[in-house]
């Protein structure tokens, strides 16, 4: 019987696999031109969103009734007439030529419904946001309706500008390839291939979940959906070895949240990045190589340390996969992986790279028997469809960013406000720094990371590079800034989402994450001071800053959680806590200080273990 749940069923699948193949033929054939591109990915975005949260709530699963159809009828008017009326549009004089009553109608049509759409998709914040640019620009810089319209709909420099022009040209291509990772069993592997190399190791799961979630999080670029992938498994092992259920919540909710750093892929603002800066995405990746590495490495020694300390042990090997058998079974499903960075070290371009890792996917499936099953029709329509709906919600984020970035360009607001930033921290680059912060982390609450970061560079990054800092490192620093939103209480996303698994409370839950997490809040101020970190410098100093960097971040894990070879006293604690923050900071007096520091540590820790052990010996 064909019913409402069938119907929208038959809709989502049909429109999901079109924009995926839509995206797919632009990639391979060239794009029009930007205006009709961007809006027909809108339009792609505005109907599927509608169909996938129908109704005032905006509840998932639920059939669209008639208000959803007008919806989408009006989305696809609003976007239409960007093609329709192209040559009208293309020929008139920007700010000069008066509005016509089709600019008029559809211009408020395609406000209202971007709007309204995010608004079911991704909460109330955004939405409001927007409205809240709208509101200063009309009622308190007193800009005229008019002129705002036209920035906002008839430019490429308001919804559709450039972070809509980076969802549609890099970001779908890359979703679609994890779409269609996942789908072959690679999700597998990166768990298998993480419980042989460490499942037996003191604290296993734990470690199982930073590595894997260090794997789907560069294929996903969303914390949330990382936690809810790779979460369903390793919280509950590590909750079954002896964990606290807040602390394996946080180990998750950290690992998954740092997805987004880690090269190749990164997530969605890596690429908008890579436009604002005008170089190759390979640039922004290799920028992101060393603090990623940093970030993990500190979470890696952090559940160590913590297992350590409280006696706990891996899982045991006969309970293991081989990690012989599981490289020769499923190691072939790297190859896409590969190939994506292959192709981006070659010097092409980012969605060049994604098509080519796309198209890899089919050959390296038929490679083995192990993973040839996984070449059927309904799994190539399941990853299409799913690629185009883990697109929407960019998509959409990236319009409402579209709408704030317009209305900053269109009244000056981003020099006051910049003017306002070097005012308030007297030109001291420390003050504008933890000031920045402050704003990335609240602008990041509950607000996906793209519009996050996009709104800081048009409001908060000027002023950080009038204070001195290179370009990189400033939109680095409020990269950053913008993705630990997601494990900073009281809005914490990605710990929200780990909570749901492990039954922890928030605020244990919170401060646990942001104490694993410390690392990543520290490493933006590390490269600001010390841009050897980003590779922006000569090659014995990369190496020199990274090597005492990494000293730096495994004390501070240690005094955290109170072991490095043996339990830590308090006095040591506080040492390793001292000695990790003058290895973190460049400099040959400081990193001196810290290895003195950690010498003394380590020295006081090999005399209580042999004294230990000397004492059980004579027992």
């Amino acid at each position: 019987m064909f019913t409402g749940k069938n119907w929208t069923w038959f809709a989502i699948t049909g429109v999901g696999a079109s924009m995926s193949i839509y995206h797919l033929y632009v990639a391979f054939f060239g794009s029009p031109d930007a205006q009709t591109f961007r809006s027909t990915h809108l339009a792609f975005a505005l109907v599927l969103g509608f169909l996938m949260a129908p109704g005032w709530l905006g509840k998932k699963g639920g059939a669209p009734g008639v208000g959803d159809i007008v919806l989408i009828v009006a989305s696809l008017f609003a976007c239409g007439y960007q093609f329709f009326a192209k040559d009208y549009i293309d020929n008139r004089m920007i700010y000069v030529d008066d509005l016509v009553t089709g600019d008029w109608i559809f211009g408020i049509m395609m406000v209202v419904l971007l709007l309204e759409a995010t608004r079911r998709l991704m909460g109330l914040v955004l939405p409001i946001t927007a409205l809240v640019f709208i509101f200063y620009a009309v009622v308190i810089h007193g800009t005229n309706f008019g002129p705002l319209l036209e920035q906002l709909y008839l430019t490429t420099d308001g919804i559709l500008g450039i972070p809509v022009s980076v969802s549609a040209t890099y970001v779908v291509l890359f979703i679609l390839f994890g779409a269609f990772v996942e789908r072959t069993g690679t999700g597998k592997l990166f768990m298998d291939f993480a419980m042989a190399l460490t499942g037996h190791t003191a604290g296993g799961p734990a470690k199982v979940a930073c590595i894997t979630s260090a794997m789907f999080g560069t294929v996903s670029g969303s914390a949330v959906a990382n936690v809810m992938t790779t979460g369903t498994f390793s919280i509950p092992l590590m909750k079954k070895i002896g964990y606290r259920p807040a602390f394996a919540g946080a180990v998750e909710a950290v690992a998954s949240t740092g997805g987004q750093i880690m090269p190749p892929i990164m997530g969605a603002a890596a690429f908008v990045m890579a436009e604002f800066l005008g170089v190759a995405y390979i640039e922004i990746a290799k920028f992101a190589l060393i603090p990623a590495i940093l970030y993990f490495g500190a979470v890696f020694m952090a559940v160590h340390f913590e297992a350590r300390r409280t006696g706990m042990v891996g899982l045991p090997k006969d309970e293991l996969p081989s990690l012989s058998e599981t490289l020769r079974n499923y190691g072939h499903l790297f190859i896409p992986l590969f190939v994506i960075v292959a192709v981006l070290v070659a010097g092409f371009s980012a969605p060049f790279s994604a098509l080519c890792g796309i198209g890899s996917v089919f050959p390296t499936i038929m490679l083995r028997k192990s993973s040839r099953q996984y070449l059927n029709f309904q799994n190539i329509l399941e990853a299409l469809v799913d690629g185009a709906k883990n697109a929407v919600g960019v998509a959409l984020a990236c319009g409402c960013a579209g709408i704030v970035i317009g209305v900053i360009s269109l009244t000056g607001l981003g020099i006051e406000f910049t003017s306002f930033v070097l005012v308030v921290s007297q030109n001291s680059l420390i003050v504008a720094l933890f000031f920045t912060m402050l704003a990335g982390i609240v602008l990041g609450m509950g607000m996906p990371t793209t519009p996050a970061y996009i709104m800081q560079v048009a409001l908060l990054v000027p002023a950080v590079v009038k204070l001195g800092v290179s370009v990189e490192a400033a939109h680095m620093f409020v990269f950053y800034f913008a993705i630990l939103s997601a494990i900073t209480p009281p809005v914490a996303l990605a710990v929200f989402a780990a909570n749901g698994l492990s039954g922890a409370g928030l605020w244990e839950s919170g401060l646990a994450a942001v104490k694993l997490g410390l690392t990543g809040y520290i490493i933006p101020f590390m490269f600001v001071f010390g841009p050897s970190l980003l590779m922006i410098c000569d090659w014995p100093t990369i190496a020199m800053t990274t090597v005492t960097a990494s000293c730096g971040v495994v004390l501070l894990a240690a005094g955290l959680h109170g072991f490095l070879i043996t339990h830590a006293n308090l006095w040591q604690r506080f040492a390793m806590v001292a000695a990790a923050f003058c290895l973190i900071k460049p400099g040959i007096y400081t990193d001196l200080a810290g290895a003195g520091l950690a010498a003394l540590v380590i020295a006081a820790q090999i005399v209580e273990r042999n004294r230990a052990e000397a004492l059980k010996t004579a027992v």
